[in-house]
């Protein structure tokens, strides 16, 4: 009996210590894995770009792209991916808000201004009463578009209107333009239409524009819009700490990095410095 219970006790243990053995491994290799959700444009671009980078610290980067917005933050919140790279801290707080996700920023690296752009007509200076302006629809968007068209003096907007301004908060009209409320990823394609368009930068550099050279007016970098849109970096609550999420984060504001988005976006991306 106890011959055989010894037996029992020495193959216990060595399961054991077996198991232990292989979680151990399964866990180094996770935390030399990092998994990050993001947006085609310019965002997995960027993320393409780090992945050496990442390599000689020792990371693998696996990047995966989603086309909306809510999935990947509900796979950071599940634990199934370790970050994502889609969005702007005010989207980030309200998805927050709205599907009681604990997602929260750990590094800001760049910014798409908003631009205005040419339609049936090439200048603002060309403006009549009439004329009709595409822009965003969604809340956070549909208020820069405006913010932007007030910079350049096409309409006034109430008093403290700010980030969340829509076409009611607009004061004053001395052209009687016609704002042309659209999902943003529509606007691009009423350039036919409309007399000029007002898109933020990923949607410009998919529609093939260049901020650089084809925007009329765009934001300024110390814009109130700019700053608080940068897009970020957003991981699950408890892990801003991890090696691994600093180690991304350091490699995405990187001069290499820097670098490449100054001379790969033409001014439509812009590293939040």
């Amino acid at each position: 009996m106890k011959k055989g219970l010894k037996q029992i006790l020495v193959t216990t243990l060595i399961g054991a210590l077996l198991v232990g053995t292989l979680a151990g491994c399964g866990k180094s290799k996770d935390d030399k894995t990092i998994k990050i959700a993001a947006s085609a444009t310019p965002h997995a671009e960027i993320l393409e770009q780090a992945k050496p980078l990442l390599e000689e610290k020792g990371y693998t980067l696996e990047i995966t792209v989603f086309n909306d917005y809510v999935q990947p933050n509900l796979v950071v919140e599940s634990g199934e991916f370790d970050a994502n790279y889609t969005q702007h801290l005010p989207y980030l707080e309200s998805f927050n808000k709205e599907q009681g996700t604990h997602i929260v920023s750990v590094g800001k690296i760049h910014y798409e201004p908003f631009g205005i752009y040419p339609g049936t007509k090439k200048s603002l200076s060309d403006i009549a009463d009439g004329d009709s302006i595409a822009v965003p629809n969604d809340t956070t968007n549909e208020a820069r578009a405006l913010l932007l068209l007030q910079d350049n003096g096409i309409i006034t907007l109430k008093e403290g209107a700010g980030l969340t301004a829509t076409v009611n908060d607009i004061a004053e009209n001395p052209y009687n333009v016609k704002i042309v409320e659209l999902e943003a990823a529509q606007v691009a394609r009423v350039v036919d239409e409309t007399s000029f368009v007002v898109l933020n930068g990923n949607y410009a550099l998919e529609a093939g524009y260049s901020v650089g050279k084809d925007a009329i007016a765009y934001e300024q970098a110390d814009s109130e819009a700019a700053k608080t849109y940068v897009n970020i970096i957003g991981v699950k609550e408890g892990s801003e700490n991890d090696e691994k999420i600093k180690a991304l984060v350091e490699v995405l504001t990187s001069d290499e990095i820097t670098n490449y988005i100054n001379e790969t976006y033409d001014g439509a991306v812009i590293p939040f410095k």
